[in-house]
């Protein structure tokens, strides 16, 4: 069989095989969809840090640049390196690579660095935090996630699956001392888009549809959100 490794990362080549033979739990089982399979387990680093590894096989999109599919992980990792270049929180990238042969189909893997202390933020919301930390500990997370999303849009960058479910929050300290941050996940539908208020619109309007915040918690986020994105966004 004739393998051919494409745009990996600065790790040998050899860290291909060498992550893709690990195993771990599924914290996303394979699933069908994009002509292939795509899933998610959870690994360990020879010094024992927690990573986690998206496997895929034959998972692929099409654009005009790349017309005949290249595998998602590969945009991913784009754009994890450009947010990442922007201040915003996303996973560090360890490792991502693909390879295929003439016949059979990509294989392709992107390894992150597990987001110490980070969860979910609905997780974070049914385990209590807010009433642990109070309003002024929750009114810093929704400032924490405006300011996030406002340097990516900045940037013209757009999620594109911007869900509650890949917005986790991490609060250290207590009281008025209290830290808040937050990280985004799940970016394997993230482009950049021709202007800053076009990835704006598309991602704030898919967060409104697709999050528990009530209309005041909106109200509070769009706020933070055009205060640190430096004007309003129509339909908002």
């Amino acid at each position: 069989m004739v393998v051919q490794a494409v745009e990996t990362t600065a790790v040998p080549r050899c860290s291909f095989e060498h992550f893709w033979n690990q195993q771990g739990e599924w914290v996303e089982k394979p699933n069908v969809r994009r002509g292939g399979e795509s899933g998610v387990q959870r690994i360990r680093s020879g010094d024992g840090d927690l990573l986690y590894a998206k496997r895929q096989t034959g998972h692929t999109y099409r654009s005009l640049l790349h017309p005949f599919g290249r595998p998602t992980v590969l945009r991913e990792q784009d754009a994890l390196l450009e947010l990442t270049r922007l201040d915003v929180s996303v996973p560090k990238v360890i490792f991502c690579g693909a390879q295929r042969d003439p016949i059979h189909k990509w294989r392709a893997l992107l390894v992150t660095q597990a987001l110490d202390g980070f969860v979910e933020l609905e997780h974070w919301y049914a385990a209590g935090g807010r009433e642990r930390h109070g309003e002024a500990g929750h009114e810093r997370i929704l400032q924490a996630l405006a300011e996030n999303l406002a340097r990516m849009h900045k940037g013209r960058w757009q999620h594109g699956c911007l869900y509650i479910k890949h917005v986790f929050v991490r609060v250290t300290g207590e009281g008025e001392s209290a830290r808040a941050e937050v990280a985004l996940l799940d970016l394997e539908k993230s482009r950049q888009r021709l202007t800053s208020r076009t990835a704006a619109s598309h991602d704030m309007k898919q967060l409104r549809r697709h999050s528990s915040f009530s209309d005041s918690e909106w109200e509070k986020l769009v706020y933070f959100y055009r205060a640190a994105f430096g004007s309003a966004i129509k339909g908002l």
